[in-house]
């Protein structure tokens, strides 16, 4: 049954997308509750990384689930791809917490999307990359292309899209679109390991990098430079930033409470 799976461990909260039998392809339904999802972690106080994949080991998201277009009119297939899909690309990006996606198999159209408007992207060897709204006759938001561009720049980005062409892990690793190509037979424990190491981190740290790095990638006129220099200075005046000195000095972890 096509869903999203939400389950936290500890600080970190993993979002499954879930419909192993078309390749974790997205039905509209599906993305209000992968919006929903987002929402879900982002308000739990426990979570400090939220991660983002696809169930089982052929798929991340290939993309919405063109099957159920032909089941609409052309107005509402036009809303299928554009309005539902918009917020939860929407809510990796202004989310408070950091959000990685964690790929294998296929990540295509919507899939791509998605894990570009993740925060860092890793992917097993056997990832398979394609961007087919060509193929498709869709026209791309400008929005989403945008996301891309800031990833990879316009020449890489014109490429993919005009191309249509399917690329592998390590041309995606070359572009710059994921962090880390790892083996498939150690993505599950070395992703892990990634994920609780930046959960470790002081939360009111990662806030003001995650604010800081929204608002650099923003026209100048629409930085909200006042939320980015108040999440700087309450790192400064915490009593993490004053746990992490004490815990560099004693050589131990840190034990970050976010405040």
């Amino acid at each position: 049954m096509a869903n999203i799976l939400q389950h936290t461990d500890g600080a970190i909260a993993t979002i499954t997308v879930s419909n192993p039998s078309k390749h974790n392809a997205i039905t509209p339904e599906m993305w209000q509750a992968l919006g929903e999802a987002f929402s879900a972690a982002e308000r739990d106080p426990s979570v400090r990384v939220i991660e983002l994949t696809g169930e089982g080991e052929q798929a991340f998201v290939s993309g919405a689930d063109i099957g159920r277009f032909g089941q609409r009119a052309a107005t509402e297939r036009a809303a299928t791809i554009s309005a539902p899909s918009n917020a939860p690309y929407l809510l990796p990006l202004a989310c408070s917490k950091p959000t990685v996606a964690t790929i294998r198999g296929f990540c295509m159209g919507g899939g791509l999307g998605l894990a570009a408007a993740c925060d860092i992207r890793l992917c097993a060897d056997n990832a398979v990359f394609r961007m087919p709204a060509a193929r498709l006759g869709i026209g791309y938001s400008f929005e989403g292309l945008g996301r891309v561009i800031d990833l990879i720049g316009p020449a890489n980005a014109s490429d993919i899209f005009l191309s249509a062409r399917r690329f592998n892990a390590a041309e995606a690793l070359r572009l710059g679109f994921v962090q880390q190509v790892l083996p498939l037979a150690e993505f599950a424990a070395a992703s892990r390991a990634y994920l609780t190491q930046m959960a470790e981190n002081a939360p009111l740290s990662l806030l003001a990098m995650k604010r800081s790095t929204r608002a650099w990638l923003q026209p100048a006129a629409e930085r909200d430079m006042a939320a980015v220099k108040a999440a700087i200075a309450a790192c400064m005046q915490s009593d993490d930033h004053r746990e992490g000195k004490a815990a560099f000095m004693e050589k131990r972890t840190p034990n970050f409470q976010g405040r």
